[in-house]
């Protein structure tokens, strides 16, 4: 019998927080320990991402194409290597141009049990910010500009965003989980 791991994910540099809390398999890799965080969170999983590990001195994520990169690739790396005690942690960085940072903390394992779900949404607070919106400055920006109908750009982030958009909106039991394996798929 295997053990679950509960991390709590926060995006860093917002206020207020935005986190969620998970539950994932212990035997997953940082590959699937990243698309867990994806859907979590609520990206779209369109951008490259990087978990920075022992101190930052390892890069886990997809490797360059040509090989020239240092990067581990995460499919190869299991969380249970980085991963033992309460308060280990590591960061995330999901679209390098918008720069969103996450802090990765383990806040405990447990036994897995018998017929039970190992990877689930436990809580977490506020809705994700919009894929490509500039980053922890432009999401402010954009929160601004929707709340304030007399803002300049009020009208172009309420198209931009599909018309509407509660930051306070988060339900965990809403959240579904892709196969890894699947997306995996779509990038070899």
């Amino acid at each position: 019998m295997g053990t679950v791991l509960q991390f709590k994910i926060e995006l860093l540099d917002v206020s207020p927080p935005i986190w969620r809390r998970i539950e994932v398999p212990g035997d997953y890799t940082f590959w699937d320990l990243h698309v867990a965080i994806q859907d979590a969170m609520g990206w779209t999983d369109s951008h490259l991402h990087a978990f920075a590990v022992d101190n930052g001195t390892v890069e886990i994520g997809i490797p360059d194409q040509d090989g020239e990169s240092s990067t581990v690739p995460g499919w190869q790396r299991r969380l249970n290597e980085h991963f033992a005690d309460p308060g280990d942690n590591v960061k995330y960085e999901y679209d390098f141009g918008d720069s969103w940072l996450h802090s990765v903390i383990l806040e405990k394992s447990r036994p897995a049990e018998p017929g039970a779900e190992d990877l689930r949404c436990l809580d977490g607070a506020r809705k994700c910010p919009p894929e490509d919106c500039g980053g922890p400055p432009g999401f402010e920006e954009f929160l601004e500009a929707i709340g304030d109908p007399n803002h300049a750009s009020h009208e172009h982030y309420l198209d931009w965003c599909g018309g509407a958009f509660d930051a306070e909106e988060f339900d965990s039991a809403l959240v579904n989980f892709d196969d890894p394996a699947e997306r995996l798929k779509g990038i070899h």
